[in-house]
């Protein structure tokens, strides 16, 4: 999934990684025993990520006056993804690095460049169903920085509210929630098809019906034996976009509009449902507050409302390299990143779009009703994090082909086709099995 400041989701050919000859994890010659130690730490430059960072190393200082912090920034997208892996090869990584979980991760070759904390006390207060996502093999790599988003339906609580409406746990719920809203003259659906990321949410953000109803579709897809064309649960997603366009749910201008713009006719209950990431939702409350209440948060609804749940996009992970002659300071620093003291801290900085993935952590009162929303689904363990964190196969079309289904140009069937055909080359790259 592309968001509005870095490129992530898998798309991106992997470099092949030299194993690092000077390892460096044995010892701390410069540990918070010994005298003052200068930890550094490389941050992508997304406003986000840098206020997080910052509200981390200050209060972090602030405990421990003998470590200072000294962030460094980097690009988001490829041009970030690169210096990362240079660095790594090249044995020239800060102390400590801020980098994508999931599937990206594995591209790193971890076990070669990063300390391996597996069993580690700076593991104490990580959620559990996070660190698959900081693994590779087995081994643990890294603690989340900052919290985790929704990927599902921002919707007009307002409007429901008027209209008597309830939040859906099916699709067909959902569709006659959209009748009664477009009866009442209101955009049942928002569409931002200029900004063309924004058109991958019906088919990302339904991987936990996925997950549900083809429980090894992951590894599957992964192997080459599975497809989105010929796997009905991955093909809803295109069958959404679809008939999200035949039944005239969208706002006029659809094609022309775009993420802000959307947000806008959200929070002004021109539109009731849109289809969208959570972390949308934070920066836009600073100019129209009345966000923070108004919209709420639902998962894509699936077939069996038993089953009902959300899909979440997983923080990225802070990691500690390899060649670092500081391991006790850095261990420090990340037990401090992994704890509730820590979230507190970043919550005043940056208000939480999503739940945070530390044991102890709490929502503020004053949290936005989206994240709440999220954190619900959370509690109640009906997660499950976007295909992107759990297989490397994410080819670069997606959000062309989401726009083509979703303006009614191509049949949603031959959509999920291409897409399966827009992956074999990304594949290929990656030099998995079975392609």
């Amino acid at each position: 999934m592309k968001t509005s400041h870095r490129v992530s989701g898998a798309a991106l050919a992997v470099l092949a990684m030299a194993a690092l000859t000077s390892c460096g994890s044995g010892s701390d010659s410069g540990s918070a025993a010994t005298g003052p130690v200068t930890l550094e730490f490389l941050i992508d430059n997304s406003p986000a990520t840098v206020d997080t960072a910052k509200a981390l190393a200050d209060t972090f200082m602030q405990a421990n006056p003998t470590i200072k912090i000294e962030t460094e920034t980097r690009p988001g997208g490829s041009e970030g993804d690169n210096i990362v892996k240079t660095r790594l090869s090249t044995g020239d990584m800060a102390d400590v690095f801020w980098y994508n979980s999931g599937s990206l991760l594995q591209a790193l070759n971890p076990a070669q460049t990063m300390v391996d904390l597996t069993g580690d006390p700076v593991l104490a207060n990580v959620a559990k169903d996070f660190l698959p996502v900081v693994s590779q093999d087995g081994k643990v790599y890294g603690v989340p920085g900052g919290t985790a988003m929704g990927g599902g339906i921002l919707y007009n609580r307002k409007v429901y509210e008027q209209l008597k409406l309830e939040v859906p746990k099916t699709w067909a719920d959902f569709t006659a929630n959209s009748d009664k809203i477009k009866a009442a003259g209101i955009a049942p659906v928002i569409g931002t098809y200029k900004d063309t990321w924004t058109s991958q949410l019906f088919v990302l953000g339904d991987y936990y019906n996925v997950q549900a109803a083809a429980p090894t579709f992951a590894q599957d897809y992964t192997a080459n034996q599975a497809k989105f064309a010929t796997t009905p649960a991955a093909r809803a997603g295109f069958d959404h976009l679809a008939e999200v366009h035949a039944k005239g749910y969208l706002q006029e201008g659809y094609g022309s509009a775009t993420a802000d713009q959307g947000m806008k006719l959200l929070a002004e209950g021109k539109g009731a449902h849109y289809p969208m990431l959570s972390a949308q939702l934070p920066p836009f409350v600073a100019t129209m507050p009345q966000a923070a209440a108004d919209i709420g948060f639902f998962g894509i609804p699936g077939t069996d409302a038993a089953k009902n749940g959300a899909t979440i996009w997983e923080p990225a992970g802070i990691y500690i390299a390899k060649t670092t002659d500081k391991l006790e300071a850095a261990k420090k620093f990340l037990a401090f990143v992994a704890s509730p003291a820590a979230a507190d801290a970043v919550t005043k900085a940056v208000p939480p779009a999503g739940p945070y993935r530390i044991t102890g952590a709490e929502l503020p009162d004053d949290a936005i009703q989206a994240a709440k929303d999220l954190q619900a689904y959370v509690d109640e363990g009906a997660t499950a994090p976007a295909l992107e964190f759990v297989s490397p196969v994410k080819g670069p079309s997606l959000e062309q082909i989401t726009v083509a289904v979703g303006s009614g140009l191509t049949p949603a069937a031959e959509g999920a086709a291409q897409y399966d055909k827009d992956v074999e080359k990304q594949a290929k790259q990656l030099g998995l099995a079975g392609w």
